[in-house]
């Protein structure tokens, strides 16, 4: 499992590791014991957010996990809804409170809009000031680094003219059958490491029968598969499982893609995301 001991670093120098464990939709009271399962496992990195209701329960998996605090990178994420400076203070305060950690590993803004109106209307200013707060909170030593998730060129940009501090991380919906090639290689041209949630498209990439055809050649799982496509893309790979298997099977990735198949992968369209569909992530709204 060698991609658990394999690292990217980021602009300000900071390491992270190139697989971590997602989260999202890992009830508070069962968060816990999914980071310890994880950290048992292997895995350092470990993905939260406000807008999930389990920094709670991932603070206290990261405290009794039994690895040292500085060999795990915590992210947590502000929620959406949350553009002006004073809210974002507090909540990056909260954030540190719910964890029970003296410092937070990586904060990302969540969206550039809130989910009630994502990909709506103009928060330009409402995200500067919430970025504002994030670079305060790095400079005093509490954030070790800081980003954004969601953002298209157009958002990173306006941080970008503005900012004292440059996002670190884009973290973005990524997978087989939805690659945003485009703002990949513009985050990658402005040094921000892009992260990619939901690498097996919440699930459904497992009833591709393309994908598992692919996966039969190379001897792996679809989620394999899916993964070391991720990391290929030169993104940090964020699986979600609270699962042991899972998390086990999904480390597993030491293999290459060929460049012929990575282009047939990057070339496949798979955007039906059946009963989440209406996720604002998955419907583009």
């Amino acid at each position: 499992m060698t991609i658990l001991n394999e690292t990217a670093t980021l602009s300000n120098g900071v390491s992270i590791p190139k697989l971590g464990l997602g989260t999202w939709f890992i009830d508070d009271d069962k968060a816990a014991q999914a980071v310890r399962d994880a950290a048992r496992i292997g895995y350092r990195n470990i993905d939260t957010a406000q807008a999930y209701g389990n920094e709670r329960g991932v603070g206290e998996g990261v405290r009794t996990a039994g690895v040292a605090r500085d060999d795990l990178f915590v992210s947590t994420k502000l929620a959406a809804e949350i553009k002006d400076y004073d809210q974002a203070a507090a909540a990056i305060d909260g954030s540190l409170t719910a964890l029970g950690l003296d410092h937070i590993d990586l904060m990302l803004i969540h969206s550039p809009q809130p989910w009630a109106d994502f990909r709506g209307g103009d928060y330009a200013e409402g995200n500067r000031e919430a970025w504002r707060a994030l670079e305060d909170a790095h400079e005093a030593g509490r954030l070790r680094s800081i980003g954004v998730s969601n953002f298209l060129r157009t958002d990173l940009e306006n941080i970008l003219e503005h900012c004292t501090v440059a996002p670190q991380v884009n973290q973005v919906l990524a997978h087989v059958g939805n690659t945003p090639s485009e703002l990949i290689a513009f985050c990658q041209s402005n040094d921000i490491l892009v992260e990619a949630y939901s690498p097996i498209a919440h699930g459904q990439m497992l009833k591709n029968a393309a994908v598992a055809t692919l996966a039969e050649k190379y001897g792996v799982t679809v989620p394999q598969l899916c993964i070391r496509y991720t990391l290929q893309l030169g993104t940090v790979s964020l699986p979600k499982t609270a699962n042991p298997e899972h998390m086990r099977s999904n480390a597993q990735v030491d293999f290459a893609i060929s460049e012929d198949d990575m282009d047939a992968l990057r070339g496949l369209r798979m955007q039906d995301y059946g009963e989440h569909s209406t996720f604002p992530v998955y419907s583009g709204k």
